[in-house]
C-alpha cells in the first residue's frame, strides 16, 4: 500500500479523487521545474526531487501517470517545463536536448514507486538506496536523446550527467528522506 493509499483510506479513494492525485502531482511536478539553475543544454531543476517524490507517495502507476499528464500539458503548449515559455514550448521543446530526460522521468517515477512498494522504504538507507536507484533510472534516455539532439561525437557525459549527480544524489536522498519521515508519522498518529 502507498503512502497515499494510507493517508486518504480505502474508501475516499474514488475516480475523481484518483484525478486529482495525477493532476495535483503534475502540479508539483510543474513548480519543481520552476526551481531552476540554467545550465546548458540541460537546465538543472527540482524536478527530480518531485519526479522521485511522486513516485514513492503515489506509488508506480499513479506516479507515471502524474508525470504524463504533466508532459501532455507541455506537449500542449502549456509553459511547464524548466526554461519555458523562454525557451520554446510545445512538442518543439520537448525535442530538444531535454526530451529524452523529460521521457526519464516516467520510468524514474515508476522505479521509484516500484521499489518503495516492495518494501524499500522499511528503513533510513535502504529507502536511500531505493532512490538513488530510481535517480539513475532517468539517465538512459535522457543521455541517449542527448546524444542524438547535439550528436554522439560530443563530451555527453560532461554535458548530460557529471555535473547533476552531485544535485541528484542529494536530491534523492532527500526524497527518501522525506518519504521515511512522512511514513513514520502516519504510523505515529494511527497508534494514538
Amino acid at each position: 500500500m502507498t503512502l497515499y493509499e494510507n493517508v486518504i483510506g480505502p474508501r475516499s479513494r474514488t475516480a475523481g479523487g484518483e484525478l486529482v492525485a495525477i493532476l495535483a502531482g503534475s502540479l508539483l511536478l510543474t513548480l519543481s521545474a520552476k526551481v531552476a539553475v540554467p545550465f546548458f543544454p540541460v537546465p538543472m531543476s527540482m524536478q527530480t526531487l518531485a519526479v522521485i517524490s511522486l513516485g514513492l507517495f503515489l506509488g508506480p502507476v499513479r506516479g507515471a501517470a502524474a508525470v504524463l499528464a504533466y508532459l501532455a500539458q507541455g506537449a500542449a503548449g502549456l509553459p511547464v517545463f524548466a526554461g519555458t515559455p523562454q525557451q520554446g514550448i510545445g512538442l518543439a521543446y520537448m525535442a530538444g536536448p531535454t526530451g529524452g530526460f523529460l521521457i526519464g522521468f516516467v520510468l524514474q517515477a515508476y522505479v521509484a514507486g516500484w521499489l518503495f512498494h516492495r518494501g524499500a522504504g522499511r528503513s533510513l538507507w535502504s529507502a536511500v538506496a531505493a532512490a538513488l536507484v530510481a535517480g539513475a533510472a532517468l539517465y538512459p534516455a535522457g543521455l541517449l536523446w542527448l546524444g542524438y539532439v547535439v550528436g554522439f561525437d560530443k563530451p555527453l557525459l560532461a554535458m548530460g550527467l557529471f555535473p547533476f549527480i552531485p544535485g541528484d544524489i542529494m536530491k534523492a536522498a532527500l526524497a527518501a528522506l522525506l518519504f521515511v519521515a512522512g511514513s513514520r508519522i502516519r504510523t505515529k498518529r494511527e497508534e494514538i
